[in-house]
């Protein structure tokens, strides 16, 4: 297809999108790329880098290989999805351990729209694309309540972990950086971020190219083979993922990030975990949580002394993702 400066200026800017997302634990930039309106040509500009393309660079050249590999495309959106998720990542940090319940309610917003407008693209529903959403669901949902791992810091593990990760990113629903979390990999890549590490960079980045160039080729055969299936489990996927945005949590236990000792708080109020902590002389910003559990709003307050759940402008930030989703959607039925 045709593009002009304005289109690439576009499609940067959904990379920008698509990192943003990816760079909190719990959001997809797949969903993003999904309800943008580039999601299939992304996946079959990745499956289509293969030997052939050296062929072609040999052969016709530079210009040749370029256009075959869809390069301006891909220059456009990994120039937005890098200086995104980079300088993001930071900033998704300080919110998340800041401002958790106001950040959760916008993605939360955000992922209750991409729902309709990711299930909206199954041309026929039958019972087959029915038992997909669910299985979908119930995959999804599984995932986001799994107990995390204990931090790796071997720089050899990024490579494992960004391949996985990866697979994670490109599917709309399963957060790439929630898959980190899992690993226990996430703080291991903040850090070789926030520390400029290139040896544990390049490793991550590695395992991500080598993971997206396999997987591609599988979600390029299912979108051909199995269309509405397909978009049926990945509908799944996100309705599955509502559990782990959702902003209110109660701490179940958390684990000392160099021990790797858990300590439960099952039956305390987090209030009343904090206490103990001071009580032993234990430092709290040493450990993470591993596992905890959603609850209402109102025993979110009870649980932390009393503390303000912020109802008001929590839904009011769920409102403004629910449209930000429509803004992008719209922008990707232009693209269309």
């Amino acid at each position: 297809m045709q593009r002009r400066l304005k289109d690439y200026l576009v499609i940067s800017l959904k990379g920008i999108a698509m990192g943003a997302a990816d760079a909190v634990p719990g959001v997809s930039g797949g969903t993003i790329a999904f309800i943008s309106g580039i999601y299939e040509e992304l996946i079959s500009t990745i499956s289509g880098v293969n030997l052939s393309l050296l062929k072609t660079l040999k052969k016709d050249g530079f210009f040749a290989f370029w256009k075959q590999l869809n390069g301006n495309f891909l220059l456009a959106l990994l120039t937005g999805i890098i200086i995104s998720f980079v300088s993001f990542m930071r900033l998704a940090k300080y919110l998340i351990e800041q401002h958790p319940v106001l950040i959760w309610s916008f993605f939360f917003g955000l992922i209750i729209a991409s729902i309709f407008f990711v299930g909206k693209q199954i041309n026929k529903w039958s019972v087959k694309t029915i038992i997909a959403l669910i299985l979908g669901t119930i995959a999804a949902f599984y995932i986001t309540s799994l107990p995390s791992l204990a931090s790796n810091t071997n720089a050899y593990f990024l490579f494992v972990a960004g391949a996985l990760a990866i697979c994670a990113m490109i599917l709309p629903g399963i957060s790439g950086s929630f898959i980190l979390v899992i690993l226990g990999a996430y703080k291991t890549l903040s850090d070789a971020f926030h520390d400029f590490d290139f040896k544990k960079i390049a490793l991550f980045a590695t395992g991500a190219i080598v993971g997206l160039l396999s997987f591609s080729h599988v979600l390029k055969w299912l979108f051909k083979n199995y269309h509405n299936t397909t978009l049926a489990i990945l509908t799944g996927f996100i309705l599955g993922s509502l559990n782990k945005v959702w902003p209110y949590k109660k701490t179940i236990s958390v684990m000392e990030d160099t021990s790797g000792s858990v300590v439960d708080f099952m039956g305390l109020s987090d209030y009343q975990t904090l206490s103990v902590f001071q009580k032993n002389s234990l430092d709290f910003d040493s450990y993470k949580t591993v596992l905890e559990q959603s609850v209402l709003p109102s025993t979110y307050s009870q649980i932390n002394a009393n503390t303000d759940a912020q109802l008001v402008l929590a839904i009011g930030l769920m409102i403004a993702g629910f449209f930000t989703i429509f803004i992008l959607e719209k922008v990707g039925n232009k693209a269309r």
